[in-house]
């Protein structure tokens, strides 16, 4: 049985990846994945286990179908659910594609959505808890997730660390006990 105690973050870099000039901490979204980092070096409840620090990391000149592409599918085995960091700078890619079809139609993977371009839930929803057009439009970059979010449990919160905490606690966004529906979550 495969320990199923990560979590996968998936976020948007450039590909092709290169590690010179600054390369992925150049990236918008990456930058957001490495402060998700800082927070867990920091902070002991903060309950996060980095899915991409269970395998050996490859390097971009690898090949995609032999390599990076089951490198992904075995971090997302080993994962409880999928942190997906969606930006105005995030682009539909090969790698995010694959990381979100994968995970959520395969693994069936609960997504925690972080929305760093938005620092409240009512830049996420209106008063009736319907998503804003600016977080609708976020979607339709990622077609795969759009059309699959509804598969799984499926969190949208801003990027801030309490409700990232918060949401990490919370078993109804594990595989081993996931819940039905989307959910906004409050401090």
């Amino acid at each position: 049985m495969i320990n199923r105690t990560g979590n996968y973050v998936a976020f948007y870099v450039d590909e092709p990846f290169y590690e010179g000039n600054l390369g992925a901490y150049a990236a918008y979204d990456f930058c957001y994945y490495q402060m998700i980092k800082t927070w867990k070096a920091t902070d002991s409840d903060f309950h996060f286990v980095n899915s991409h620090d269970k395998t050996y990391n490859v390097r971009d000149g690898s090949s995609w179908e032999y390599t990076l592409k089951p490198r992904l599918h075995d971090r997302l085995l080993r994962s409880k659910n999928i942190i997906l960091i969606l930006s105005s700078h995030t682009k539909y890619s090969r790698a995010l594609r694959e990381e979100i079809d994968y995970g959520v139609n395969t693994c069936g993977l609960p997504v925690i959505v972080i929305y760093p371009d938005f620092s409240k839930n009512t830049d996420i929803v209106d008063s009736r808890g319907d998503f804003l057009p600016q977080i609708t439009n976020l979607w339709n970059k990622l077609p795969i997730f759009r059309d699959s979010m509804d598969e799984v449990a499926t969190v949208h919160i801003p990027f801030q660390k309490q409700l990232l905490k918060k949401v990490l606690s919370d078993p109804k966004f594990t595989v081993q006990h996931m819940g039905d529906g989307q959910y906004i979550f409050s401090v």
